[in-house]
């Protein structure tokens, strides 16, 4: 069983995504937080898997409650961030905190779903839409003259290349395409990645890979 905490200050949220999720045979909700710093409290009492967590809410917002839990290192969940259009300048600096991923909050049913599953299954979720623009209008350029990781000199010319397009916020299928390779052989390269550079999940490649300098916004 996936176990799922959710957190948003709004309750009829909490319900709804609780009755949905609530009705899967994998999936678990065993609580509803309304601010971050319950969040935090009842994530440490009841080990979740995954937590849904609202970007903004009162007391303790969304992005400090995920700083704290991924403070806890290896006890800390999965974090999906719940966002809206309107609410992209929130979004890099969750990122950076450390949520595994971001769903819009209207989005569908089995979609909601699924993201849970993927994110509980340890893989990292970019919406699209929310994350290219996201990526090209607030991700901010590197201070002059900082280099990237050393870690980057290891990577081979194909990883080199997954991770650009990984940067972009492409999905293993559409590098897969683009790169005209099977999805299987991408998800090698992406684990490749992730071993080589020290990161945790396709998430942080994206902040690292704009913060260092690797690529810039813009780039083709």
């Amino acid at each position: 069983m996936i176990r799922v905490l959710i957190a948003d200050d709004q309750a009829l949220v909490r319900d709804g995504f609780g009755m949905i999720l609530d009705a899967q045979p994998d999936i678990e909700v065993v609580g509803g937080a309304a601010d971050g710093r319950e969040a935090i409290e009842m994530t440490r009492a009841l080990r979740p898997d995954v937590v849904l967590m609202d970007i903004r809410m009162p007391e303790v917002d969304g992005i400090e409650a995920t700083r704290r839990l991924m403070a806890d290192g290896g006890a800390a969940p999965r974090i999906l961030m719940l966002t809206t259009f309107d609410q992209n300048e929130y979004v890099y600096e969750a990122m950076k905190a450390g949520a595994g991923g971001f769903l819009l909050k209207d989005v569908r049913r089995e979609e909601l779903v699924n993201a849970v599953r993927v994110i509980a299954a340890g893989d990292a979720l970019l919406a699209p839409a929310l994350t290219r623009r996201l990526i090209e209008d607030f991700v901010r350029r590197p201070p002059p003259g900082q280099a990237t990781p050393d870690a980057l000199a290891d990577l081979t010319e194909r990883e080199t290349g997954v991770l650009r397009l990984m940067a972009r916020g492409m999905s293993n299928a559409e590098i897969a395409e683009r790169l005209v390779v099977s999805e299987a052989t991408v998800k090698t390269h992406v684990a490749r990645i992730l071993s080589k550079l020290g990161l945790r999940d396709r998430i942080q490649v994206v902040v690292m890979a704009y913060e260092s300098g690797f690529v810039q916004p813009g780039e083709s």
